[in-house]
C-alpha cells in the first residue's frame, strides 16, 4: 500500500540522524513545525520556502527542503536518491528502541534497489486490482453501518466514521477480524508518533510497547494462517515463504503487514477528514459535493482535488546516494533533502490559483501519493475508500454542518484534524 503506501515513508528521525550543516549558499528559514499557527496553516511557510529559492535550509528541521513541484517530482523519480542511508552514513538506534526499529529494518519504505523491488513485487502480486475492486461493496456496506450507528443529532466524525472505514477495511484485507480494529488503531497511533515532530521519550516508550504488542499479535495470526490459509493478503504473503529466490522471510512479512495496517488507515483518515473540513467550511463546496456524489467522474475529480489541496503527508525525505545537483545546489553523497509534497501541490507554476479548492479543476498529477520507485501501492484503495465514504456520507446526511471550526492536530509531518464535530 502507500509508500507506502508512500504516505508513511517520511522517517525524518532527526534524533537519530542529526541535523545537516547548512551550505552557506542556501537561504535559511526558521519555522517550528510545532508552532500552533504553523500546524493550522503550514502553506504560508511553504510559500516562503518556494519564494526563497529552489532549495532552502529549514533550520528547525535541520535539512535542506524544496517546495517546487518540478524539483520535488524530479527527486522522487531520481534513482540517485533513496530511502536507505548510503553505506557509512546514518546512526544505529538506541538499544531501548530496538523493538521498534527491528520492525522498521525490513520495511519496504526503508529499502532501495533489489531488496525493495523484491518486497514490492510480492505485495503487488498479493494486493491485486481484483482483490481491491472486490472490496467496494464491503466498503459501501460498512459506511452505511457506521452511519446507522451515529449518535442522534451530531458527533465527532473522526472517531465515529473516518477512522473506522480504513482501519476495518485494511484489517479485513489482511484477514483480521473487525474486533481487532481498536487495538490496530491504538498500536498504529503509538508507532506513527515516532515519525512526528512531537516525538519525545514518552512517545518512544509508547511506540516500543506498541511494537512488541503488535508484533506478538501478528506472529500469532501468521501461525494460524500457516496451519489454515485463507483468501486474504496475509495468507498470500505467507505463501511466498517456500520460494527460495523471491520468497519473503517471516521478518519481512511481519514488517510488511504492520506497514500496510499503519499506512492503510492513517493517511486515509487524514485525507477523508481534511476533505470533509474543506467541503463543510464553504456551503458552495458542499453543494458541489452533493452534485458530484451521483456522478462517478465528478466524485473522482473532487477526491483528487482534495488530495492535492490538503494531503495527509507533507514532508518526504531522501538520502543522496552520489554527488549530484538538485535545484542548482550541489549535494554530496550522504546528505539528505526534504521534499515538501504539500508545498509542491500548491506550486503556482503548475496550479492556477493553487490556494483555492476547485472540484472542477482540470486533472493533473499531484504529489500526495509520491512518485517513482516508492509510489503509493495503496493509491487505488485509498481513492476508492475516499470516494465511497464521501458518497455515502453525502447521500445519507445531506444537511451535514460543522458545529465548531475544525482544527488540525500536532502531527507534523502528517497533516490531519484533531476533531470534526458536526450536526446532521
Amino acid at each position: 500500500m502507500c509508500q507506502p503506501f508512500a504516505w508513511l515513508a517520511i522517517s525524518p528521525k532527526p534524533a537519530l540522524n542529526g541535523p545537516m550543516t547548512a551550505p552557506s549558499s542556501l537561504p535559511r528559514l526558521q519555522q517550528s513545525p510545532r508552532d500552533p499557527a504553523f500546524v493550522q496553516a503550514p502553506y504560508l511557510f511553504y510559500d516562503r520556502v518556494r519564494q526563497a529559492g529552489r532549495v532552502v535550509f529549514w533550520e528547525d528541521w535541520g535539512l535542506p527542503v524544496t517546495a517546487h513541484s518540478t524539483v520535488v517530482g524530479g527527486c522522487l523519480r531520481d534513482r540517485r536518491l533513496g530511502r536507505a542511508a548510503p553505506a557509512g552514513f546514518g546512526t544505529t538506534p538506541a538499544a531501548h528502541l530496538a523493538p521498534f526499529y527491528d520492525l522498521e529494518a525490513h520495511s519496504m519504505l526503508e529499502l532501495d534497489g533489489p531488496p525493495h523491488a523484491k518486497l514490492r513485487a510480492q505485495v503487488l502480486r498479493a494486493f491485486t486490482s481484483r482483490r481491491i475492486a472486490a472490496l467496494a461493496p464491503e466498503i459501501e456496506a460498512l459506511c452505511h453501518q457506521l452511519i446507522d450507528a451515529l449518535p442522534e443529532g451530531g458527533c465527532d466524525l473522526l472517531p465515529h466514521y473516518a477512522q473506522h472505514v480504513p482501519a476495518i477495511i485494511i484489517a479485513r484485507l489482511l484477514g483480521l477480524d473487525d474486533t481487532t480494529a481498536p487495538d490496530l488503531l491504538r498500536w498504529s497511533h503509538a508507532m506513527v508518533g515516532m515519525y512526528q515532530a512531537r516525538r519525545s521519550p514518552e512517545v518512544e516508550t509508547a511506540a516500543v510497547a506498541a511494537s512488541l504488542e503488535f508484533g506478538a499479535f501478528l506472529r500469532g495470526q501468521m501461525a494460524k494462517r500457516r496451519l489454515s490459509p485463507a483468501d486474504d493478503l496475509l495468507s498470500a504473503l505467507l505463501a511466498t515463504e517456500t520460494d527460495e529466490d523471491r520468497g519473503l522471510s517471516e521478518a519481512e512479512i511481519l514488517s510488511t503487514a504492520i506497514l500496510l495496517l499503519n499506512a492503510g488507515h492513517e493517511a486515509t483518515v487524514h485525507s477523508l477528514g481534511n476533505a470533509l473540513a474543506q467541503l463543510l467550511r464553504q456551503p458552495q463546496l458542499w453543494a458541489a459535493a452533493q452534485e458530484a456524489a451521483d456522478n462517478a467522474p465528478a466524485l473522482a475529480a473532487l477526491v483528487e482535488e482534495a488530495l492535492r489541496f490538503d494531503p495527509p503527508l507533507h514532508l518526504f525525505l531522501r538520502w543522496v546516494k552520489e554527488d549530484m545537483e538538485i535545484g542548482t545546489q550541489v549535494f554530496a553523497r550522504g546528505e539528505r533533502i526534504g521534499l515538501l509534497l504539500a508545498g509542491a501541490n500548491r506550486d503556482p507554476a503548475i496550479w492556477y490559483d493553487p490556494d483555492r479548492f476547485d472540484p472542477q479543476r482540470p486533472g493533473k498529477p499531484h504529489h500526495a501519493f509520491g512518485a517513482g520507485a516508492h509510489f503509493c501501492l495503496g493509491a487505488p484503495l485509498a481513492r476508492m475508500e475516499m470516494q465511497i465514504a464521501l458518497k455515502v456520507l453525502i447521500q445519507r446526511l445531506p444537511r451535514l454542518t460543522l458545529t465548531e471550526p475544525p482544527a488540525y492536530a500536532d502531527l507534523y509531518p502528517f497533516h490531519g484534524l484533531n476533531t470534526l464535530k458536526v450536526h446532521y
